[in-house]
């Protein structure tokens, strides 16, 4: 659901994707034409913010992945109430670091919570407003824990958090469940190559863009260059 010539855009991937980093990126050529917000899950609005902190100190872990769904639900609906919706209906577009996609990967898929159960939540918190695109950042698990605990020793984040914590394991049903997700929607979502250089990358979301939703990239640069 987006408003007149703004378009909401996710951003998805395992640990140490280079997500927040292809965020920045994107908004800033993008508002070289048009408003954009830049935003994150959870989180994103005080309320989500704060039940982001609990969730990724690992306080609902011993409860399972449906109290982790259910949080990030909880999280979901005022950040969705607050800040998406109006933006989109201002005509804005929004970039926003994971969205449900993540909800299917990490608590279904690789949490083992059931798919029909994920998909209720998804519908009943989402409704309509669906992602007009989803850029699916795509990296070897092993590769991109390296590139988290190195993030956390420069001393940008305080150590790992709840889920860059589990194991290689959980973070290889994390991929593969990123990758089922992107085919089974090849209009909505695009993988990208997440493993080569920021520029390359950054180069590659361009394309994506320029393609799907060409108004976008059209309106903030002359071309994509």
């Amino acid at each position: 659901m987006t408003g007149t010539t703004g378009a909401f855009i996710t951003f998805e991937g395992g640990e140490g994707a280079g997500k927040s980093t292809q965020v920045r990126r994107l908004a800033a050529r993008l508002r070289t034409g048009h408003p954009v917000v830049v935003t994150r899950e959870p989180g994103g609005s005080p309320k989500a913010e704060a039940i982001r902190a609990a969730l990724l100190s690992g306080v609902a872990k011993p409860y399972g992945p449906f109290a982790e769904a259910l949080l990030f639900s909880a999280a979901r609906i005022d950040h969705l109430d607050t800040l998406i919706r109006p933006a989109l209906a201002r005509g804005e577009t929004v970039l926003c670091d994971r969205f449900a996609d993540s909800t299917r990967a990490y608590q279904g898929a690789a949490g083992g919570l059931a798919p029909d159960l994920v998909t209720s939540l998804e519908r009943v918190v989402v409704g309509p407003t669906r992602p007009d695109l989803t850029l699916i950042l795509d990296l070897d698990p092993a590769l991109g824990l390296a590139r988290a605990a190195k993030r956390s020793a420069e001393g940008a984040e305080a150590g790992p958090d709840r889920f860059e914590a589990e194991a290689l394991a959980f973070h290889t049903r994390l991929r593969d469940a990123f990758r089922a997700i992107a085919a089974a929607e090849p209009g909505r979502c695009v993988l990208i190559d997440a493993s080569a250089e920021p520029e390359a990358v950054e180069a590659a979301i361009r394309t994506a863009v320029t393609a799907r939703l060409p108004r976008l990239l059209g309106e903030a640069h002359g071309d994509a260059a």
